[in-house]
């Protein structure tokens, strides 16, 4: 049965498009727009009033709207009279800086990408646990295919330059292998994050100062990130916080070997291995893998290429999230 399925989304489109998609291959798709008016007095107050008038008839001309992330657009709905199923899924920071703002009651499921945000969550709003769902975060084996490449030293890391991916820190590490003799290169890919200016010049400072401008490559914005992870042998994720870190699962995906600190969650992506907590602890973890052999660190990376595909592959998890909109739809309709 076809049906009228709205979206809602007004942040990245980054772990979106292939649900979209397979959404709009199955129903009736529509995506709400915003409207900004400029007038010459009570600009902000008119404008209050055109969003809420027109997300209140975008609500009513649909079954179910899916809020791909719970932040402005889904506390605004939430806050309205309901008129059809409302499904939303919460990566990460909507946790801390829209969860309190958002009517749960409203809400008909809630996706979670992982066993770690459930517990966090359902810790805050215990009588929404029946709502709850986890997906995983996933991504799509035939966008990110391995490459062979022969093991040269490459280490990466690939996000936004905000301090919680500890980019700063990794710099750091890096800077006492090479100080203890070992060769390799740092490839830091990702543009700077909004409103944080200082901290992705603190980076290229510290580079400088260091005098390993030779040794660490900036990239910028990466717009093709099954491209460049073709240059990385070991890519690292350093953050203290995560949902579940896409990054990590397109770099496996795409042949690359990964490590990561244990942020809360990350044993759910990573095997017990892959993990670390200390500085000392990553470099043993990257020296132990630079001195394998190539098959053995080949079979290492077919491991977690693998592991993707049995537990994060967007084509089963887009059914899976299409499927629960659908019944969020029925049982409202019910």
């Amino acid at each position: 049965m076809t049906m009228r399925v709205g979206i809602a989304i007004e942040e990245t489109w980054d772990f979106l498009h292939e649900i979209y998609a397979d959404l709009s291959a199955h129903h009736q798709t529509t995506l709400f727009r915003r409207r900004t008016l400029s007038l010459p007095v009570l600009n902000g107050r008119f404008n209050r009033l055109v969003f809420q008038r027109d997300l209140q008839q975008f609500l009513r001309q649909q079954d179910v709207v899916f809020f791909e992330w719970a932040s402005g657009l889904l506390a605004a709905a939430t806050h309205l009279p309901k008129c059809c199923g409302i499904v939303t899924r919460l990566h990460r920071y909507e946790l801390y800086q829209w969860a309190d703002r958002i009517n749960w009651d409203a809400v008909d499921r809630i996706i979670l990408v992982s066993e770690a945000k459930r517990q966090e969550f359902t810790a805050r709003f215990p009588e929404q646990a029946a709502k709850i769902t986890v997906i995983p975060e996933a991504v799509s084996l035939e966008r990110f295919r391995p490459t062979f490449k022969p093991f040269a030293g490459d280490l990466g890391i690939l996000c936004h330059l905000r301090p919680r991916k500890r980019v700063y820190d990794l710099i750091l590490t890096f800077y006492e292998l090479l100080q203890e003799g070992h060769d390799f290169h740092l490839h830091v890919g990702g543009g700077e994050a909004a409103g944080f200016a200082e901290y992705s010049t603190a980076l290229y400072e510290l580079v400088r100062r260091l005098g390993i401008g030779d040794r660490v490559t900036f990239y910028g914005h990466v717009e093709r990130p099954e491209e460049w992870y073709r240059r990385i042998d070991i890519l690292i994720s350093n953050s203290y916080s995560e949902g579940l870190q896409v990054t990590p699962l397109e770099a496996m995906a795409a042949g690359c070997y990964c490590l990561s600190h244990r942020w809360e969650g990350a044993e759910e992506l990573f095997p017990e291995e892959n993990l670390f907590y200390t500085s000392s602890e990553l470099k043993r973890q990257i020296l132990a893998y630079s001195q394998l052999t190539e098959t053995e660190r080949q079979l290492k990376k077919f491991a977690l290429r693998a592991r993707v595909r049995d537990h994060f592959n967007v084509d089963r998890t887009k059914v899976a999230i299409r499927q629960l909109i659908e019944g969020a739809a029925l049982q409202v309709a019910l």
